[in-house]
């Protein structure tokens, strides 16, 4: 990020990302057996006291973590930290029984209602948008190669400074948000940015986190995609850049050698870059 802006915060951050996960919830999440949830929760309460017995937690230790998790609650940093440091291994226990393209996480920065685009077009973005413009295309076919006609490509990004509308009060609502839909032959292209790398908020209870244990707290630049399609399984990922900073160290762990585009230039301060989803029956 810049310093043209001051940085979001993290509980402007935190409230946004709280305010659309409990949105995208309200028909609640299902069911869940008694049994199930005693398995898990045993399971997790399990590995804590493992980590306190084998680390020998003492109590000031202890005492921290509380008013810590505490914090959290009350930033409304849940969304985040468990987007950054808990979805991908969530992501990777479902890919076991997936096919089709890789997926990847879902992130904090997700907003439902993106403006509805046709299958050549050009993402909603400011008059003046800075940033190397990019056009990204491709194709959506099903698991026997047959195209996907109509199928939508939910994508959303940061911006060249790394920020996102809807969590950055001076970004646009719905800057570079879309919900592209593929022709009769399932395929696409979008006009856009290059977005950049950012670092995650560093100003709450997930940045002081990051801090104590001497991690960084950047991801690498990436473009959100949820692809969907009547009768198919929707993909939720994330496509990085080749050479891209933090590609190889990002702090949510959610980058895959299969989703790594390799944009070309094409003309003068424009790069195209080609990457074809496979979508499996629901």
């Amino acid at each position: 990020m810049d310093t043209t802006h001051p940085s979001p915060t993290a509980a402007g951050s935190g409230a946004s990302a709280t305010q659309a996960f409990l949105a995208r919830q309200e028909g609640g999440a299902g069911e869940v057996s008694r049994e199930r949830v005693a398995t898990v929760v045993q399971a997790v309460l399990d590995g804590v006291r493992e980590a306190i017995r084998t680390h020998e937690v003492t109590y000031p230790e202890f005492t921290a973590a509380k008013q810590w998790l505490i914090e959290v609650g009350e930033s409304g940093e849940w969304p985040l930290l468990l987007d950054v440091f808990v979805e991908h291994e969530v992501e990777e226990v479902a890919a076991r029984k997936q096919h089709g393209t890789k997926g990847s996480i879902l992130g904090p920065y997700y907003l439902p209602g993106a403006p509805t685009l046709p299958s050549v077009t050009t993402l909603p973005m400011r008059e003046d948008e800075p940033g190397t413009r990019l056009v990204f295309a491709g194709q959506v076919s099903d698991t026997t190669g047959r195209p996907v006609p109509g199928a939508e490509l939910d994508i959303w990004h940061a911006d060249h400074a790394g920020y996102y509308s809807g969590f950055a009060p001076h970004i646009p609502e719905g800057n570079l948000r879309g919900v592209v839909v593929a022709d009769g032959q399932g395929r696409f292209e979008i006009s856009t940015v290059q977005p950049a790398p950012y670092q995650i908020p560093t100003d709450g209870p997930t940045g002081k986190l990051i801090e104590a244990a001497g991690w960084h707290p950047w991801r690498p630049a990436h473009l959100h995609l949820i692809v969907r399609a009547p009768g198919c399984r929707p993909i939720t990922t994330q496509l990085y850049f080749a050479g891209g900073d933090w590609l190889d160290s990002d702090v949510a762990q959610a980058t895959k050698p299969e989703l790594v585009l390799d944009p070309q230039p094409v003309s003068d301060g424009c790069v195209r870059a080609e990457y074809d989803f496979v979508l499996e029956p629901a």
